[in-house]
Parts: structure tokens; sequence; C-alpha cells
């Protein structure tokens, strides 16, 4: 699956997308979507409020007038002139840490967000894909995931403002497509990992590798039996934009159905790293999934989507570009 966007889009059928906005484009997943519409000769404005995302993610793409970064809070309208094709709405936090520090905002991007670049998908009668999450299955009962799985969701526990405002956005997304015939799609994004990840943002993949960096001990929530599967955001990426280039509504998981637990991951991270750090076990969150694997079958049936990149590799990689940015660091600092 090494085709490109435009080819992806011809040979299912449909114009390629000339114009795409990305909502959150300043961010971890979004920043990597900016790049691959870019490599695939589609025109992007990124949307971004800097609230947890940054410009330094983008800021190789600056120079490219094919790209321009807009400034813009979601939650508030969105007024954008002339043609879009495709709008990809990723904006939201979306690691505990950000999430539960700023838990209206994250409904209110959930929510009236929504709204807003789904009305921009009405207006320009463009393509939309929600980017949803795997924690609208909350600690699932069911394993693997299916898309048709309705999830187990704690309505008012600490996770509930992201859990909550992902399962609204779906119930939106559906709604504009059934009462208003937009041309709407669902992407469930499971566990993505990769460089552009902040190292304070919470999440196992830059924790620990942070801490193995930095010789700490890993800190592994509970016992680290919990299971989690991990993408690496190329192909990620790719998933996206290849239920973007088709017609298929979903839900559709993307994510990578090999499965880890928590300690295997951080011994690995250590092995990676050629860190000799110990490992810490301190208390598991409230509400921390148990099991977490997607059921892929519709991806690839569909679309012929799956994960390439080996998690080994794609760890390898994010460390070497952390250890990359911790230089930089302590360089600018001497």
């Amino acid at each position: 699956m090494d085709t490109s966007l435009r080819e992806r889009a011809l040979v299912k059928g449909r114009p390629p997308f000339r114009r795409a906005v990305v909502t959150g484009g300043c961010g971890f997943v979004g920043s990597h979507l900016c790049d691959l519409l870019l490599d695939s000769d589609v025109e992007v404005l990124c949307i971004d409020n800097l609230l947890t995302g940054t410009a330094d993610n983008v800021v190789h793409r600056r120079p490219d007038d094919r790209f321009e970064l807009m400034v813009h809070d979601v939650t508030d309208p969105i007024s954008i002139p002339g043609e879009v094709g495709l709008v990809l709405h990723l904006a939201s936090p979306a690691s505990p840490q950000d999430y539960l520090r700023l838990p209206v905002q994250t409904l209110q991007t959930g929510s009236r967000g929504t709204f807003n670049a789904l009305e921009l998908a009405r207006e320009k009668r463009a393509r939309f894909v929600l980017a949803s999450t795997s924690e609208v299955y909350g600690d699932p009962l069911q394993h693997p995931q299916r898309e048709s799985y309705w999830g187990n969701v704690n309505p008012v526990g600490p996770r509930s403002v992201y859990d909550e405002a992902k399962r609204f956005a779906e119930a939106a997304t559906t709604a504009y497509r059934s009462e208003h015939g937009v041309d709407t799609a669902i992407v469930r994004i499971f566990n993505t990992f990769g460089p552009r990840m902040r190292a304070e943002d919470g999440r196992a993949v830059p924790t620990f590798i942070r801490q193995a960096l930095a010789g700490e001990p890993l800190t592994v929530t509970g016992d680290g039996s919990q299971t989690r599967s991990l993408c690496y955001v190329d192909d990620t990426v790719r998933g996206i934009l290849a239920v973007a280039a088709a017609s298929h509504p979903g839900p559709v998981n993307l994510g990578n159905p090999a499965e880890t637990t928590v300690l295997e991951l951080a011994h690995l991270v250590r092995k990676l790293s050629g860190s000799a750090a110990p490992i810490e076990f301190v208390d598991r969150p409230v509400d921390d999934p148990g099991r977490r694997r997607p059921d892929i079958t519709l991806a690839w049936e569909q679309f012929g989507w799956k994960p390439e990149t080996d998690p080994r590799k794609g760890l390898s990689t994010t460390i070497h570009w952390f250890a990359t940015q911790l230089n930089d660091i302590a360089a600018r600092e001497r």
C-alpha cells in the first residue's frame, strides 16, 4: 500500500482532493497528517489554537505555498474562503494530562467544535472525517474491540470528559450525515506513537522514553499487566487518508492488533534506549482500560489497510527523535 492518496482516490472512483482543512493540525497526529497530504499534492489549511499543539510541528512546512496555518479555536465559527474538498477534524486535547487539565475545553471542542467543523464541510460540500478514539469503548468487555461494540464507559469518571466528548462527536457526525446529507466518516484511532509526541503528555510511550533517556525510574501503573496495541503514526495517518479517499461512513478502527502489556513496553523501551533505569510501580489511574486491541477486519477488507511498521522499529525511531530533541535543548542552554 505505497500508492499516493491521489492514486488511491482514483482507484476508489473519487476525484482527488485539491485542498484539505485539518483542525488540530499542529498536534502530534495532525501534523503528520498535514505532511502526508502535502506529499500527496493536496493543499492544506491547518487550523489550531496552539493550546496543546505547537507550531514547531509544522514549521518545516511554512515555506511551502500550498500550506497555510490559521491560529483559531474551533469552538468559534470557522470561515474560510475558497474551495475545500476535505475536512479532517482532529482538534481536541488527547492525552490524559491535557484533558484532565482542560475538562470543559475538551467537552466544548468535542461538541461545539465538531458542529463548527461539520458546518464548514456542509457549506463547502466537502468530505468530512472525524478522528474519534478507541476510548469510546471505555474499559471494554469485548476483546478485541469491533466497531459494532457499544463500549463500557463511565459517564461521570475522570476520563469521561474525553470519552463522552468523542462519543458526542460521533453522534453529531452521524446526525449531519442523516439529516443534512454531509459526506461523513468516523475513524476510531487506537494507541498511536511516534516523533512529535510531547515528552510530558502523560501517555505511556513518551513517558517511558523520557524517563529512560533521563535515567529515571520507568513508572509502570498498577502491576503493568494491562495491555495496549501500539500503532506507529505513519500507519495511522495513512489509514485516515485511505478512509478519507473512500465513501465509507465508518466507524473504522485504525490501530495495531498486536497486543503488549504496559510492563513489556517499559522493558522494551529501556532495552532499545540502552538505559539501566529501574522499573517503579505506581498507582493505576481510575478507569484505566484493562485491555485494548482493535479488530481491523473492516479497515483491511474495505481499504486494504493494515499497519506496516514493526513496533520495535517505530519505537527505535521515536527514541532517536526524543534523544535528538533533548540534545538540541541542552545545546541551546549551554
